[in-house]
Formats: C-alpha cells, structure tokens, sequence
C-alpha cells in the first residue's frame, strides 16, 4: 500500500486492540497508578482511584435504585467536566449505553434524541435540564440526575470560570422532580461492573446524513477502542502524558482523543468547560501540558491574541485535530511558537474518530492524512462503481476496526452507508477527495449536504424542519455561506407566509435560537418570493448556494 511508504518510524502497522472493555481499560489505569491525578478542574485535583470511587457509586445507584438494564441507552447532556467522564464511565460501568448529547440542544433536539432511544434516564448539566424538563413532567423519562459543576471546582481557583459552573438553585431542581446527581452519588453503594465484552454495545453518538434526521451511529467497545488505543499509539503517549481538554466531549474526536485515550494511557486531563485562550494558555502554563488536540477554530483564536508571544507553551511535545482544515498561515504561527507541526486527522462519527492521521515526523497541511491501523481506505466513482487510480477524484471509502455496527434502529441506512468493492466492505463517507501517489487523503467537496461552522456539522434538512414551525414562514431552504473565521455560517433564504409583511430577520434568529443549538441558528437571513425548483418540485439547494459564493467571491 501506497501510504506504507510514510508510515511513523517505530510505531507497528498491525495492532491487535485489547479484547476488553472500556470500563476494563479504566481498572488497569486505577491498579497501575491509583494515585496519580487523573482530573484537574479549574484548581481542584482528583486520583484515579478517587475517580472510580465515584465511578462504582453512580453504577450502584443506576444498578441498584433505577434498575438499569444492560444494554439500555441512558442520555448524557452535559459539558466538560469531572461529572461528564464519572457518568460517561458510570453508566458503562451500569452495563447502559451512553448517548452523548450535545450541550447545545435544546428541546427539541433532546425529544428527538429520547424517542428515538426511549431512554428513561437523563443526566444533565445544572444549565440546560430545564430543556429535558417536559419529557420528565409527560412521562418520558422517568429520571432526570442534575449536577452541579461548581461541586467539582476549587473555590480559591485564580482564573475567570465560565458561566455554566455558577452554583444552581438545589432546592428548585429537587422540588421540580429531579435527583440531584452528587446526592445519587453519595446515597449509593457501589456496585462491581456489570461484564461486557468487547463487541457489546457501548456509545451512540449521533450524526446526521442527507435526510437531515440524526441518526444514532452504533459503536461496540472495539470499535470505540480502536481510536481510543490507536490513537495513544500513533500519536505515542509519554508515561506522564498532561492532556488540555478543550475538545467537546460529547463529540468522538474529544471523547477519545481527550478522554478516553488519556484513560487507557493513565495519562492526566486538564478539563475546561469552555473555550477561553487566555485561559487555556495559563493551563498549559501552570500544569506543563504536554498534548492538545482541538480544532483549527481554537488554534486560530489561540495565535490571534495579541498576547500570544508572552504565553509559554514550551512543554507541548504534540498538538493537533480535525474537524476542518487548518490555514496555513495559522499552522505557520503555531510552529514558530511551539516548534510542532499541527498535525491534521480525518473521521466521522460513524468511525468514533480517526480513520487517517497525519505521520508525525512528515505531515502535511491542510491534508487528511494516511490510512491508520488496519484500515483500508480507497477513493471510489459512485457512477461507475470503480476504485479511482491516484489524483482522481471520487467519494472516500473507509474499513476497519473503528468503523459502526450501523445505525441504530435503521437497517436500510445501514445498508445504504456500505459498498462492497473486491470483497471488502466498505464505508461509504459521503465525503469528496481524492489520494495521491504516496496514500495521502485530500478533501475537495462534500458529497451530503452539509455545512461545516466552525467544525461542527450542521445539516440544512433538519434546520428547514424546525423553521416550517414558524407561522410566518412558508418555505425555507438553509445553505451555507463564506465565513472568514467559522468556515461557514449558516443562511436561511426564506418565502414569507405574507410576503407584503415578513418576520423581522432579527425576531426569526431569535426564535431559532430559542429551539436549536446555537451553532446550528441561521446568522443571516434573505427573504424571496419563491424557491427555486427542479421539475420534481424540489428546491434547488445547490443553485441557491452556488449564487451565494459568487455573490461572497464578488463581495
């Protein structure tokens, strides 16, 4: 194979990934080292052993007091902090199934995300349970755990602390009907971690595809392992590894690459809820990080602070990420500052993270990477069903350890999602690109609709279902528009219900905002007649977004 040829130096090109769980990964790191600090939290440390203290008495309660079943989905709604990784790896513990939920969401998308699993049981973050609250008074769910991050933190702590970690009314959550998360805690009694093996169903992180529904990707414990374990391997972990966890941890790339690949090393997460890089910069500072991967829109940030050259970033040995490419003036600026290359990754959910890394002795910018461990990955013709030769420019198929066990409660998209090319099955990413002659990944388009701010992926289809629930409009169609910093931003080209008097674009972003994730909420607005149509009668997206970007390239 092609990318052979530029494989690390040292590292094998054949693993064979632990047989065990992710709960069995936890107990080796606690029996290794039981007090070396796995978590710090704006100032407040905690050991491993301290951590599956925690761990065992959540499964207690779970097991014990909500009768859990194995196997049974369990939603998790919460930022990043010690309280996400405790349940994250106490429902795991239970035997359940974690859902990660993104912190963002709003009701709407957290009732999506409930019927689509019948999950009786919601853990969240003292910020955003009031969203979860009317699937608990309907009869939904049958519990809601909500915790309080301020618990968590030093109360002495130096740096500015977000928002979210402000001391929530326990009183009010209680008499609401909700358990209050450290109480479920310190009223259990643990229990010992219900078996599973390494191919039982673990995570189902949502994606979306072209139908704009979300749909819950199916990942065992080995599939989540691989990237977990392989990405420790490639990206060769120190004994001592410090992790800056500013990824999102809902998110597979920061729930393996900043959690779960850092538990299994036994290395130490630095946790920060939010994304500040004044502060971030002080982290690394104070706690000598060492690894920090994120995507380009926080390196952007990072090098764009006037105060950067006075920030001491000298005990990094690796930085990088993915979730879209890094300019590469940035990446220029970020190795004069640190000596490090940035090093590029690609994956999707449906492959909990990294299918193709960049070669840390000869990476390359703005650049996919090569195929990881065991995994076969080829460009393909969808028209003609051929394997594309080098340079030309197809759809990007994947295989290996990391990849679904398919969509959950979808076998028809499942079936749809994998092509079979010379025996192998394969992935089919949706994503255009194309390989050259040394096994290098190269995106050039996207396949699915999808419009990519600031690394998060937002699917129009599922915007323009929510906005048909404005009464003043008729007809949406949301596509993506040249953003300087983001990437993209979001735009909706809206018909008004009465055309001689339209929603004020301000109210109608408002309103979006009341009922979606921020990220997702359209930021410009243009109200037209009538949507463009094919024959079929529907709306022509493409034609839409093609007049924005030479309207942007004009502009």
């Amino acid at each position: 194979m092609q990318h052979f040829k530029k494989w690390p130096s040292g590292i094998p090109k054949s693993v064979d990934f632990p047989d065990q769980s992710l709960i069995d990964n936890l107990y080796a790191s606690v029996q290794k080292t039981p007090d070396r600090t796995a978590m710090i939290f704006y100032g407040a440390e905690f050991t491993y052993a301290e951590l599956l203290h925690d761990i065992e008495r959540l499964s207690g309660y779970l097991q014990s007091t909500l009768m859990l079943k194995t196997g049974e989905p369990v939603l998790l709604y919460l930022q990043n902090s010690p309280q996400f990784i405790i349940s994250y790896y106490g429902i795991l513990h239970a035997g359940g199934v974690v859902v990660p939920v993104n912190p963002m969401s709003r009701h709407a998308e957290v009732a999506y995300l409930q019927a689509d699993t019948d999950a009786r049981i919601l853990m969240a973050g003292g910020e955003v349970f009031e969203h979860a609250m009317p699937l608990l008074l309907a009869g939904k769910l049958e519990q809601i755990l909500v915790t309080n991050y301020a618990e968590r933190v030093d109360p002495a702590y130096d740096l500015k602390l977000p928002a979210s970690l402000v001391y929530r009314e326990e009183d009010k959550i209680q008499a609401l009907g909700c358990t209050l998360w450290s109480n479920a805690i310190q009223s259990a009694r643990p229990q010992p971690p219900v078996k599973r093996t390494a191919h039982d169903l673990a995570i189902i992180p949502y994606s979306s595809g072209t139908t704009g529904q979300p749909k819950g990707c199916m990942h065992s414990h080995a599939s989540t392992m691989a990237t977990a374990v392989g990405g420790v391997l490639w990206h060769q972990f120190e004994e001592h590894s410090i992790s800056l966890v500013t990824l999102p941890l809902f998110h597979v790339t920061g729930m393996q690459g900043a959690m779960n690949g850092p538990i299994y090393a036994g290395g130490t997460m630095v946790i920060m809820a939010r994304w500040d890089r004044e502060v971030a910069a002080e982290l690394i500072k104070r706690y000598q990080i060492t690894r920090w991967r994120s995507i380009s829109t926080m390196a952007i940030d990072m090098v764009n602070d006037p105060k950067l050259m006075s920030y001491d970033l000298s005990s990094l040995k690796a930085i990088g990420g993915g979730g879209a490419a890094m300019p590469a003036p940035v990446a220029h600026k970020l190795k004069e500052m640190t000596g490090l290359d940035y090093l590029e990754g690609y994956g999707l959910s449906e492959t909990m993270a990294a299918t193709h890394l960049n070669p840390p002795q000869e990476p390359r910018a703005q650049c996919l990477g090569i195929p990881v461990f065991d995994v076969k990955s080829c460009v393909w013709s969808p028209e003609s069903g051929e394997i594309l030769a080098p340079n030309e420019i197809g759809e990007i198929l994947m295989a290996g350890p990391q990849v679904f066990l398919g969509y959950w409660r979808r076998p028809e998209d499942t079936e749809a999602a994998f092509v079979t090319l010379d025996g192998t099955r394969y992935f089919r990413s949706g994503d255009i690109g194309y390989m050259d002659e040394d096994g290098f990944f190269y995106m050039v388009d996207r396949l699915k609709r999808m419009i990519n701010v600031s690394g998060f992926k937002v699917w129009p289809a599922e915007i323009e279902a929510m906005m048909h629930a404005h009464p003043d409009i008729a007809e949406a169609c949301v596509i993506g528009s040249t953003h300087p910093r983001k990437g993209e931003a979001v735009k909706a080209i809206i018909v008004p219900t009465d055309p001689a008097s339209p929603p004020k674009a301000d109210e109608i972003i408002t309103w979006c905002k009341s009922i979606m994730a921020a990220y997702k909420c359209p930021k410009l607005i243009e109200y037209m007649d009538h949507l463009p149509k094919s024959g079929s009668g529907k709306v022509m997206w493409r034609a839409l977004t093609d007049a924005e970007n030479a309207q942007n390239k004009q502009g």
